[in-house]
């Protein structure tokens, strides 16, 4: 169905059989883990095209994975003083300008962290250098090491990986909503009915998450409530009560009900 719509990348299969995709791009909060912004595409369409649709401040650090790599928006930021951090490409073109000596105080974890100027091409040629700060930082729990750039210097190196490691969030939201919110099936079979399947999922989402952070004393967890919520969408509960004593609330509504078996 989405082959006619909503195009994707890759080779054509042997089978001839092509397939469709649509990208959802999404901007969160780190300290809310909720999306701000929200933009589809088309699969073919390149991630750097969502940073169009940001405003940025400077009172705001920005984090983004390679995908988002723009070296001539990495420039503006460097003029108009806008914090961003993000992991360098493997083929980046950089001159290493000083190496900064690591103290007893830095974490082990931190390999390196330097001065750097990254070529900035058009056609081919070199227009200007961008200079930037890099760190090289190994992840005992993915035995990996990661190599960060960022504008910011005035934080730590050790800071500055686990800004980076915030961005993991958008991941865990994309998980969330794929074991949750399972989008197998579309309703329709036109882009607008497909976008508007995913809005709805993503408001559900918001409101689940909503419910969550409001039930106080017991916690549950987001898929246990998304389980409850659908097993008693037909029947007339007060959600919040019930959640905060499911028991207590079941006793109370049952209490005057008739019993079918009772002397």
């Amino acid at each position: 169905m989405f082959k006619d719509i909503l195009k994707c990348v890759g080779r054509k299969p042997i089978n001839g059989k092509n397939k469709g995709g649509i990208k959802v791009h999404l901007q969160i909060r780190a300290d809310y883990n909720l999306p701000t912004l929200v933009k589809f595409t088309d699969a073919t369409v390149h991630d750097s095209n969502f940073i169009q649709h940001i405003s940025f401040n400077q009172d705001t650090i920005y984090c983004f994975d390679k995908g988002y790599v723009d070296y001539i928006l990495f420039e503006r930021f460097n003029q108009e003083q806008i914090p961003f951090v993000t992991r360098i490409k493997d083929n980046a073109k950089f001159i290493s300008k000083e190496e900064y000596c690591l103290d007893n105080c830095t974490d082990n974890a931190v390999l390196k962290y330097e001065q750097i100027e990254l070529d900035i091409r058009e056609n081919g040629t070199i227009i200007m250098q961008l200079p930037l700060r890099r760190i090289a930082y190994l992840s005992e729990q993915h035995h990996k090491c990661y190599e960060f750039i960022t504008n910011i210097y005035d934080l730590q190196a050790e800071q500055i990986a686990q800004i980076y490691k915030q961005r993991w969030q958008i991941e865990l939201l994309h998980k969330q909503l794929k074991q949750n919110f399972p989008l197998n099936y579309f309703l329709g079979d036109n882009e607008n009915a497909i976008i508007i399947q995913i809005w709805c999922t993503l408001i559900y989402n918001l409101l689940i998450t909503v419910i969550q952070r409001n039930v106080e004393k017991k916690k549950w967890a987001f898929a246990n409530l998304c389980s409850l919520i659908r097993t008693h969408l037909f029947n007339y509960i007060n959600l919040k009560s019930f959640l905060k004593n499911p028991q207590k609330h079941y006793i109370i509504a049952t209490q005057n009900q008739i019993q079918l078996f009772s002397g």
